[in-house]
């Protein structure tokens, strides 16, 4: 049986790679701006991913109406799934249990 920051941390893991999904789609939506959104699943992707990539949009000024500040919130994204995933494997290889 596994402990139980081992699973905490596979369900974070799974999360971020949910959200990563979430927020790739959120970027190539940007790429229509056309949608309607006000439409309830356009709405909710919103919703979720821009209080995240807001985070990021003062730090990176836009290049030739090109918002780049997506790739970093990538970058930070990709890292904290780096650190949660050795984090599990670290948990492994000590043979701990909690």
């Amino acid at each position: 049986m596994e402990s139980l920051p081992v699973t905490l941390l596979q369900v974070l893991s799974q999360t971020l790679q949910i959200y990563s999904l979430v927020l790739i789609v959120r970027v190539l939506l940007s790429w229509f701006p056309n949608l309607d959104w006000g439409n309830p699943v356009l709405s909710s992707v919103s919703a979720i991913t821009d209080p995240y990539l807001n985070a990021f949009r003062g730090l990176i000024p836009p290049l030739g109406g090109i918002d780049l500040s997506a790739i970093l919130a990538f970058l930070a994204l990709n890292l904290l799934q780096s650190l949660v995933g050795q984090s599990i494997s670290a948990f492994y290889m000590s043979g701990s249990t909690w």
